[in-house]
């Protein structure tokens, strides 16, 4: 089984590119979906002993863990040791699962890919991009956000121009859904062949 990283920046258009490969019978692992899981699950009761007070009714309040761990290496480092471990289960099930149904590929869409190393667990990187207007566009659209905040997040990723040197394909996002569409499908043409070769 071939296996797909898929990453990109905040905004770039990752979550809808996941979407379009699922539509083509592609089973996609999604590792933010994982953590919401856990964060309702098995990570509550190790986050509470890690971080009291961060938990209520069963479940991580967010928010609150958020503000623990905002501008504090050692608590994010924490938490990562915490969840990392958990969300590597998840997407090693989804793995095998994958693979014995008989897929003939399977995405991890991984937010921070590059940032954690992940392109060393995949046979290909698949990085979403767009311009750096459409970019600001989607993204201060979103509930809540700022410039400021945006720029934070864009801090914590590695520069979108770096990602799109280091991957194996690109989707360029920013010329509409159908664009992205014919991209998903020549990526998995092109690895039909690479998995032939």
């Amino acid at each position: 089984m071939f296996i797909l990283g898929l990453t990109g920046s905040i905004g770039m258009g990752k979550t809808t590119t996941a979407r379009l490969f699922a539509e083509e019978g592609v089973p996609v692992h999604d590792a933010d979906a994982a953590v919401h899981r856990l964060y309702e699950g098995e990570a509550v009761s190790l986050i509470e002993a890690a971080f009291p007070g961060t938990t209520h009714a069963g479940k991580v309040d967010r928010e609150k863990l958020s503000r623990s761990v905002m501008g504090d290496a050692d608590a994010l480092r924490r938490l990562e040791a915490i969840v990392h471990p958990l969300v590597r289960q998840t997407e090693s099930r989804f793995l095998a699962e994958a693979e014995a149904s008989g897929a003939a590929v399977a995405v991890l869409d991984i937010p921070l890919l590059y940032e954690t190393g992940g392109e060393k667990r995949v046979d290909a990187v698949v990085v979403v991009s767009a311009s750096e207007s459409v970019q600001r566009q989607r993204v201060m659209e979103r509930p809540g956000m700022t410039s400021e905040k945006l720029d934070v997040l864009l801090a914590k990723q590695m520069p979108d121009a770096e990602k799109r040197r280091r991957a194996d394909f690109i989707v360029d996002s920013g010329q509409g859904l159908d664009h992205a569409r014919a991209q998903v499908r020549q990526i998995l043409a092109d690895v039909a062949r690479m998995r032939k070769s």
